[in-house]
């Protein structure tokens, strides 16, 4: 395990089968969703199994994604579900501003995570991201925003993706997940997106699929040869003060120190 979420597996409230599933399947963070994944007439349904489902603690993170604010799903939801003990945080779908969550924050002592998934959500990430201490994590809707913005190919979301980066981390909050890959066949094409993903700076990834959680853990943790490298620029910062050079050349200073600092926070623990 490493001390970060690289793994969170969303399942559908309405089908209490699945869910108990994906509770079973390894992922870090088990997602619960109400709102894409929930039909309109079976919302109600999905509400009250998942109000049963977390009466009680669970063994593995739960969070729960709300509908949209503003809908009559989501004042339910909000007035049935923080107070129950098996769960651990809340995913706020579609946030276009940061009074969205503060409403949400004020009824509720729970970590949130607010979903960006319109052009005027990711304008104003930052703000969001500051809303309120209770906010923990920020992440891009890719299918929502794709629609909202007209684009097709993957190039078009990397400004997106890089603002979020940068807003999640000026507001001091974790990097934020990649967006569920849809294709749970593609595990080819989810790999070279994660590899993408973390070249951007975003820090594990949404699943919709339990065969998708070995793909995403293996693309986001760091192989042999990365660990063995940020041990050696380590060594070498505490025997020498100030940037300086390693044998083969490569330069090291503070912000290549952190970086290696990093690598092995992620490296997994060795037996």
């Amino acid at each position: 395990m490493t001390p970060f979420p690289l793994t969170w597996l969303y399942a559908p409230g309405d089908r209490p089968h699945i869910v108990a599933k994906a509770l079973a399947a390894g992922a870090d963070v088990v997602v619960i969703d109400l709102e894409d994944a929930v039909a309109p007439d079976r919302k109600e349904y999905a509400r009250a199994a998942t109000a049963e489902l977390l009466g009680e603690a669970q063994q593995v993170p739960v969070h729960v994604r709300l509908n949209a604010l503003g809908t009559p799903w989501a004042e339910a939801e909000l007035a049935t579900l923080p107070s129950l003990r098996g769960l651990s945080g809340l995913r706020l779908p579609k946030v276009t501003s940061p009074e969205e969550v503060l409403r949400v924050a004020v009824a509720t002592p729970l970590p949130l995570y607010a979903l960006l998934e319109t052009a005027l959500g990711v304008e104003r990430a930052y703000a969001i991201a500051t809303a309120h201490p209770a906010v923990r994590g920020i992440a891009l809707g890719e299918a929502d925003l794709r629609a909202d913005l007209g684009v097709r190919g993957e190039a078009g979301l990397d400004w997106p993706r890089s603002r979020v980066v940068v807003a999640a981390r000026a507001a001091g909050l974790a990097p934020p997940s990649q967006s569920v890959h849809p294709d749970i066949r593609d595990l080819d094409g989810l790999a070279a997106g994660c590899a993408h993903g973390r070249a951007l700076g975003f820090l594990g990834r949404a699943a919709i699929h339990p065969r998708q959680l070995p793909v995403i853990r293996q693309a986001y943790l760091p192989g042999p040869a990365e660990i063995e490298q940020a041990e050696e620029i380590i060594k070498a910062a505490t025997t020498t003060e100030g940037a300086q050079a390693l044998p083969d050349g490569r330069f090291i200073d503070a912000a290549v120190v952190a970086t290696a600092h990093r690598t092995l926070s992620l490296a997994p623990t060795r037996p």
